[in-house]
């Protein structure tokens, strides 16, 4: 696997080694030694399957509260996601920041997602699913949100949001 840090510290695209032949080809996209050698969180506790029916659909942006938060590393298996992450972790540098990436079954990106990130994504075609890992387990009480057009942060989407639900709609303004 080739880590690349995105402008975002501690948040990383996760790109496949493929070893091709007639075959096709074979890639490591998960290994706790590699990630940890990479300073990044190596438990793996619990994964997760979100199916989107309609392009326009947009789920996020999700986080869990301490002790709670969660690593994730995300991977667009079927259609095409706008993936963003924005960093909440008030001692950061790029507090406040976000970074959106494009992944799709072709590209065969993944995104990892550090502990203290806000998470979330726009379908961008009908029939999308999306995988993801995740370092905790989930927490009800503990999920927070961020909503996805607040003024605090100013994340642009590629595209119309035409699914969404209501509590992802209607999180209140941001409080720093």
């Amino acid at each position: 696997m080739i880590f690349e840090e995105t402008e975002l510290r501690g948040a990383f695209l996760v790109r496949l080694e493929p070893h091709e032949d007639e075959r096709g080809f074979f890639a490591r996209s998960w290994c706790r030694k590699e990630f940890e050698a990479n300073g990044l969180c190596g438990r793996l506790v619990q994964c997760s399957i979100s199916f989107n029916r309609k392009e326009g659909t947009l789920r996020g942006m999700h986080f869990q509260v301490p002790p709670h938060e969660e690593a994730k590393l995300v991977r667009c298996t079927m259609g095409a996601i706008h993936d963003v992450i924005l960093d909440l972790r008030k001692s950061s540098p790029t507090f406040g920041r976000y970074v959106g990436v494009t992944l799709t079954p072709e590209n065969r990106l993944a995104l990892y997602v550090p502990e203290g990130f806000a998470h979330g994504f726009l379908a961008l075609k009908d029939d999308t699913e999306v995988f993801y890992q995740m370092s905790e387990f989930f927490e009800p009480g503990a999920a927070g949100g961020i909503r996805w057009n607040d003024p605090a942060f100013g994340i642009r989407w590629p595209g119309e949001v035409r699914v969404i639900s209501e509590r992802d709609r209607n999180y209140p303004d941001f409080q720093p």
